[in-house]
């Protein structure tokens, strides 16, 4: 099979893969020096594509042949679809060219599993290493991980990649089991423990070698099982505390022709995934919980965001008086982010805030308005106005999602 053929079969094989970002890579830079690329710590989240639209990130999987056959995925052992496999020559080569094409920054790569998780985790390594070390590349290397592999394999991808990941798919062991039964939660759970061992060792001793300087990530699929955006966010809660990830990707599951009868046969809302990224940003970067955001089971709603399904929620908080509040709860007010909310607190250590302050910082007025009180405004009706009435006044109207196979929702 030609090269460019491989690229096209692999390079849509890698684009249900959402954990692709680099933020949080070290900067690096080969200028005045041996080698050649760099990283400029801004994330980087696209691929190159076979239709030859220039690129950040080349997205590819090392093959799409693989031993599993976990139900969700287009590329399980019994899928009806082309198959490809990467020498690891061919990956470098199309790294060092496609960089000095100026087409990319940097290298994403995965992979079906085959032959043996060491086995695939050996090639992934072999790359990455090459990479370094024969070529002295200096750009960005997003490794995703075998979680059955040696961990002395984990331990060598984390010598020579910017971040790795380690892919949990379902946020409950029981569809793990039953959507993936080749796989093991526990299992999975090692692997992340052991990469943030290895985080926590580098970071006791700045000296020791470098190990994964952007750290690791996760994804987990949208939809592909009965499991609610609140046990999403919680499994989420659980994944940031107990093994320190930057991140965790979402997403939508995504049915294809023929797909085994225990999945889905439509995709759900890609509101959802939208939500739930707004969501997890809320817990990453605001301190919310997940039982804050969702106190009991169910979905997060899809036609207003989740801070301000938070606030029509607890109205107890509001109206808030911005020249008295702290910056934390300041920056619950939807509409204020938390550099206005810093901004804010700044601002009074000079005068009281006033209306035409949120004007200039360019908050969302119309969101912001029912929920504050400044020197010289207060709400209509003090405040009172039923959170029915604001819902509905402040719901977003998305375009309606088109089908991408409308005979197989149809069947």
């Amino acid at each position: 099979m030609e090269l460019m053929d491989k690229l096209e079969i692999l390079a849509d094989a890698a684009k249900y893969d959402a954990s692709c970002a680099s933020s949080g890579a070290p900067r690096r830079s080969s200028e005045g020096k041996d080698g050649i690329g760099a990283t400029n710590g801004m994330g980087i989240c696209h691929s190159y594509t076979p239709d030859g639209r220039c690129v950040s990130l080349l997205k590819i999987l090392l093959t799409n042949f693989c031993v599993y056959d976990c139900q969700y995925c287009v590329n399980r052992r019994t899928s009806n679809v082309p198959r490809a496999r990467f020498a690891v020559d061919e990956v470098v080569k199309l790294t060092i060219d496609f960089y000095l094409r100026n087409y990319i920054d940097g290298l994403f790569l995965s992979s079906g599993i085959i032959q043996s998780a060491d086995y695939t985790m050996e090639q992934l390594v072999a790359i990455a290493r090459e990479l370094r070390e024969v070529h002295n590349f200096r750009g960005y290397i997003h490794l995703k991980t075998i979680p059955d592999a040696d961990p002395l394999l984990i331990a060598a991808a984390g010598k020579y990649a910017d971040r790795l990941s380690v892919n949990i798919e379902l946020p409950t062991e029981g569809s793990i089991t039953r959507l993936a039964p080749e796989k093991s939660v526990h299992t999975i759970k090692l692997a992340m423990g052991n990469i943030r061992r290895k985080l926590d060792e580098k970071a006791a001793e700045p000296g020791s070698p470098k190990f994964a300087p952007a750290g690791q990530s996760t994804q987990m699929i949208v939809g592909a099982d009965a499991s609610d955006d609140q046990t999403i966010l919680t499994t989420a809660q659980t994944l940031y505390g107990s093994y320190k990830l930057k991140r965790v990707y979402y997403s939508a599951f995504s049915p294809i022709p023929q797909s085994p009868g225990t999945v889905p046969l439509a995709p759900p809302p890609m509101q959802r995934e939208h939500r739930l990224y707004q969501a997890d940003f809320l817990m990453r970067g605001y301190g919310f919980k997940a039982g804050e955001l969702l106190p009991a089971a169910g979905n997060l709603a899809l036609d207003i965001d989740p801070k301000l399904a938070w606030a029509l929620a607890h109205r107890e908080h509001f109206p808030l008086d911005l020249n008295m509040a702290d910056e934390t709860m300041i920056a619950r007010v939807p509409g204020i982010g938390l550099r206005n909310a810093k901004r804010l607190v700044e601002l009074r250590r000079l005068r009281r805030i006033r209306y035409a302050d949120l004007t200039r910082l360019r908050c969302s007025m119309k969101k912001i308005a029912p929920f504050i009180v400044t020197a010289d405004y207060r709400p209509a009706g003090g405040g009172t106005i039923a959170s029915e009435v604001l819902r509905r006044s402040m719901a977003e109207h998305s375009p309606k999602q088109l089908d991408l196979w409308t005979e197989l929702q149809a069947a």
